[in-house]
């Protein structure tokens, strides 16, 4: 019985190192012209658009992927500075992220050759936007539970259903969904599920905005009417996708957007703290910085199992797990840490925007990559436990 997870020490390399300062040069360059304020999100979708062609042009997009798709075979390290940077600047990356995360590497492990010919280049040129086909209104995180149904027909599959939280829905050109294709047997749960690329602008696919308090409308629900999939938009093997799907959530569940989504509090504090902050101050921002650098270790060290053509799934879900906890308290212990800062000026009123809207946003982040009680299971078999 297993009992151990591993999280390895890894340096970043020299090289990796300068790519960061590449990458904060074009960021900084990016907010003094105005394409985008890292403390407010950017609903302009337009403006997500043309970032994404900008990153393209860099090779920032798609890096680890092999060249004949168009990709750079560049490393999961690499791969993991450029990310870091731009959600710790809240950069309008919402076009590109989601496929170059975890969409396109499943398409590059299972999917046919003429669909990778076809779409691969497309997402690393900053022109298709991918959503996430799986947790459902009836059964959440808990995929084994799926009921979406994809029934065979002449030349592919009729899918009826709903997806839920399904981020940027209404937006997306595609959509990898998992469907139950057959029904699960006594022995093995997981049998009966199946993958493929959905066209999002199919006839009879519907998508219901679902409003946030923090007003950001990207959570939908996906409701599928007699929906058409042919036979070559299938991905892998028809009622055996869990496999893949695993492999999909490792990609999803350990990268710093796991813990850096309600960063901008931690950053506008340390600004109003300034340069000469009394003790109380700095306790508190140096025990916040300190569980920081340890979640990022921990998610650079998945990002180094990755690279190593390893499927960290359990290690990805423990730091899906600690970080969603540590940024959704994060905006009440900064509010906790400002109690002596002066009120009143202008600094604390923009500061007060920004915490006010990561209080808003910190209740769904346990929603995104798997629910808490999930993710805790997933763990626990992994360790042998269940």
């Amino acid at each position: 019985m297993q009992t151990t997870l591993e999280f390895q020490p890894l340096r970043l390399p020299e090289h990796v190192q300068q790519l960061r300062c590449e990458v904060r040069a074009f960021i900084q360059s990016e907010i003094d012209v105005g394409t985008f304020d890292p403390d407010r999100p950017e609903e302009d979708w337009g403006v997500h658009k043309r970032f994404a062609k900008k990153v393209a042009q860099r090779g920032w997009i798609g890096m680890t992927w092999p060249r004949q798709y168009g990709g750079q075979e560049r490393s999961f390290l690499d791969r993991f500075v450029v990310n870091e940077e731009m959600i710790a600047s809240n950069a309008p990356n919402s076009v590109y992220f989601t496929a170059d995360r975890q969409s396109g590497p499943t398409l590059i492990k299972y999917a046919s050759e003429r669909i990778k010919s076809e779409i691969l280049p497309k997402i690393i040129a900053g022109e298709a936007c991918f959503c996430i086909g799986m947790s459902e209104p009836d059964s959440g995180s808990d995929l084994f539970a799926a009921k979406c149904k994809a029934t065979r027909t002449d030349g592919g599959w009729k899918v009826n259903g709903s997806k839920i939280w399904t981020t940027n829905a209404h937006r997306a050109a595609y959509m990898i969904g998992l469907f139950r294709t057959s029904a699960p047997t006594e022995k093995n749960r997981r049998h009966g599920l199946t993958s493929f690329l959905v066209d999002m602008k199919a006839p009879g696919i519907t998508c219901n905005l679902i409003d946030q308090m923090s007003g950001v409308r990207d959570f939908n629900e996906v409701v599928f009417d007699d929906v058409f999939i042919p036979d070559d938009q299938l991905i892998g093997e028809v009622d055996g996708a869990w496999k893949q799907a695993t492999t999909e959530l490792a990609y999803e569940r350990s990268g710093p957007e796991r813990f850096l989504e309600t960063f901008a509090v931690l950053r506008k504090l340390v600004e109003m703290a300034g340069n000469k902050p009394d003790p109380r101050m700095t306790e508190a921002i140096g025990g916040l910085v300190a569980e920081l650098h340890s979640l990022r270790r921990m998610s650079v060290s998945v990002a180094g199992m990755l690279e190593a053509g390893r499927e960290p799934v359990s290690e990805a879900a423990i730091v899906k797990d600690l970080g969603t906890l540590w940024e959704q308290e994060l905006p009440q212990r900064v509010r906790q840490a400002t109690a002596f800062l002066p009120v009143g000026t202008e600094s604390y009123g923009a500061f007060e925007r920004v915490l006010q809207f990561n209080t808003r946003i910190a209740p769904k982040l346990t929603i995104q990559g798997g629910t808490t009680e999930i993710l805790r299971g997933v763990i626990a078999r992994g360790l042998g436990l269940r």
